[in-house]
């Protein structure tokens, strides 16, 4: 083998390199471990002259399905990076490639682009998909050694610059040849169309990649699913978090479609997601909560007879201990919007409460996807008990008014937009009619709103049907007078002025006067106007208290 590689630097002529790729081919025949082992000492990136012999061993299916497997053997054996730090001060450790698993990753990609490697891709397409999706996600961000960028600098500025040697772009390449040379070309265009090839390659987008990759596998290779999930499956518990997190992603979206229903992969899909609820890293456990959810748009039917486990999944997502802002609860809530509405009435029961609890918190974040997301759940958990509202969650719901109607001046649009559909779902538990109505004339989807006007209804029905709830309305939008956000503090003395407008005299003792005027004399000093104007108007209709 070396003497032959170097002949081959010696020369171009065609009949050389003609002759020099037989002999690989008949070395290999009898001594595949051998040949395989110094092509991948050859230095990196592979010159023309490499690659070409590693075409050579695509001649006969038999020995190209030992090499293809021995090259993934390689590729994964070895740990895929290092860490290093490039500075001492450097916070962040920077990950550089291995050799040996990149030039195995290279050799697969030459190895594949040779036509008459399609039958030896075939076999072993299951193992050479999840082998490479999962370099991919070891990949992502990684760097080349050293003396490689040193290298592909000198390339670059050379006219013989040969194509560039990226840890991640190359295993996402050879990702791309199984598929083609394995017969899903229609996979390969639709993950193109929606951008997944880019996204596969960034920290920030991988996930995504991996979605619509697994999408378009569920759509155009439905057949090809069991073999390729079982492959996958081994990674649900590796030393590498990037490859659980790659895999669970995977098999997360593959929920969204009913094919694993109809090659009944279904109940094992589910048990071996739910089976990764404890995995110490947040993003997996996110991304099983998202797969557990997905379950309501890929096989809706099967929702209540998973309600339980679904539901208790989502309930210890919210409470997950990542931090306040977790963002394992945040897909907990959007799992729970989802599946609502399919799960048995007796389920649902079980965990309302403790559910409407928990989000409230979320009401005032600084967050706009969590207040976004709570409160549309909110909506969804008041819809949900519609005609029967029991008085423990009614609580819920009385408490939540006055953030819900508040927050429908929040600079964010879908905020506001989730404020009108919790709005809407929680006027027929209020079991009054006329708010109910106002509720539903007011708040529809994309209609105008005239907030005075819609308030100033909404108040005069709250103190005409629940009057005793106005020292406690009062004092929770006291909270809100001290609001980051500008339209949220104006709004707050504005809904307790037509609190005030709207009750009867002797309601006077559910207010403490003296806190009231105090908090509204110093929103006088706020240095936006819209609200020292609104504070000053409440603070003349508290004359009528006097």
């Amino acid at each position: 083998m070396s003497v032959l590689r170097s002949r081959l630097q010696e020369t171009r002529e065609e009949h050389v390199l003609q002759s020099a790729q037989h002999s690989v081919y008949v070395l290999a025949s009898q001594h595949c471990v051998a040949v395989v082992t110094s092509l991948l000492g050859s230095p990196l990136p592979f010159d023309s002259h490499t690659c070409s012999l590693w075409r050579a061993l695509a001649v006969e299916p038999g020995l190209s399905a030992q090499v293809l497997g021995l090259l993934l053997e390689k590729m994964s054996r070895d740990v895929p990076f290092k860490e290093s730090r490039a500075f001492l001060l450097s916070s962040a450790p920077d990950r550089v490639a291995t050799l040996l698993p990149l030039a195995a990753t290279c050799a697969l990609h030459e190895v594949m682009s040779a036509p008459a490697s399609g039958p030896a891709v075939t076999e072993l397409y299951p193992q050479l998909f999840a082998g490479l999706l999962l370099r991919v996600s070891c990949t992502v961000g990684v760097q080349l050694p050293r003396n490689l960028q040193a290298k592909e600098r000198r390339a670059g500025s050379s006219a013989l610059a040969s194509r560039t040697l990226d840890p991640c772009s190359t295993a996402v390449d050879a990702l791309r040849a199984v598929l083609l040379r394995g017969g899903s070309e229609d996979v390969v265009q639709r993950v193109e169309l929606e951008g997944g090839w880019e996204l596969l390659s960034t920290s920030a987008g991988h996930e995504d990649g991996v979605a619509r990759l697994a999408s378009a596998m569920a759509k155009f290779a439905g057949p090809r699913l069991p073999l390729v999930m079982k492959a996958l499956l081994g990674a649900q518990s590796s030393v590498y978090e990037a490859q659980r997190v790659t895999s669970t992603a995977f098999l997360a979206e593959l929920l969204t479609s009913n094919v694993v229903n109809d090659l009944m992969l279904l109940e094992s899909l589910l048990d071996n997601l739910a089976a990764r609820q404890k995995d110490p890293c947040a993003s997996v456990r996110r991304l099983v909560l998202r797969g557990l959810a997905n379950l309501a748009s890929g096989s809706p039917d099967k929702v209540r007879a998973h309600g339980p486990q679904l539901l208790t999944a989502m309930i210890s997502g919210l409470d997950d201990g990542d931090g306040p802002h977790s963002l394992v609860a945040l897909e907990a809530m959007a799992g729970l919007a989802k599946l609502l509405g399919l799960v048995e009435p007796e389920d649902l029961r079980a965990v309302l409460l403790h559910t409407a609890i928990r989000i409230r918190p979320f009401f005032d974040s600084e967050k706009m996807e969590f207040r976004s997301v709570s409160i549309r759940l909110f909506g969804h958990l008041n819809k949900a008990c519609h005609g029967a509202c029991e008085d423990v969650f009614l609580e819920q719901v009385v408490g939540g008014l006055v953030p819900l109607l508040l927050h429908l001046r929040d600079p964010q649009a879908s905020v506001a937009a989730a404020c009108r559909f919790a709005l809407r779902m929680c006027g027929p538990n209020l079991e009054c009619e006329e708010l109910a109505d106002v509720f539903q004339k007011h708040l529809q989807d994309g209609r105008g709103l005239h907030f005075g006007e819609f308030l100033n209804a909404a108040c005069k029905h709250l103190m005409c049907y629940f009057p005793d709830l106005l020292g406690r309305l009062v004092s929770t939008s006291l909270f809100y007078f001290k609001s980051s956000w500008e339209d949220v503090r104006a709004a707050a003395p504005m809904l307790t002025g037509f609190l005030v407008l709207h009750v009867e005299p002797q309601q006077q003792s559910q207010v403490d006067l003296e806190q009231l005027t105090a908090a509204l004399q110093l929103l006088l000093k706020d240095p936006a106007p819209k609200v020292r104007v609104k504070a000053a108007e409440t603070l003349g209709r508290l004359v009528k208290f006097a």
